[in-house]
């Protein structure tokens, strides 16, 4: 039975830029209510909704071009 006692707690590693990794398996309430779920050992979340596969990280972090004026 999901959330019971004897249950593992879930791990999640924030990254400073990146997605938060979750030792799965997972499922993933979205806004709209829609459950999506995966079986992988470890999956990235999304954070910045870039994304082409939210809540699924794909990296698109990557590509944004950081303000370097701000961390000064």
């Amino acid at each position: 039975m999901p959330n019971s006692p004897s249950d593992e707690p879930r791990r999640i590693k924030v990254q400073r830029q990146g997605p938060l990794l979750v030792e799965g398996p997972v499922e993933v309430e979205l806004e709209d209510g829609t459950i999506v779920a995966s079986d992988r050992f470890r999956v990235a979340l999304c954070t910045c909704r870039r994304s082409r596969r939210y809540p699924w990280c794909d990296t698109s972090h990557r590509d944004r071009t950081r303000d370097r004026t701000k961390d000064q």
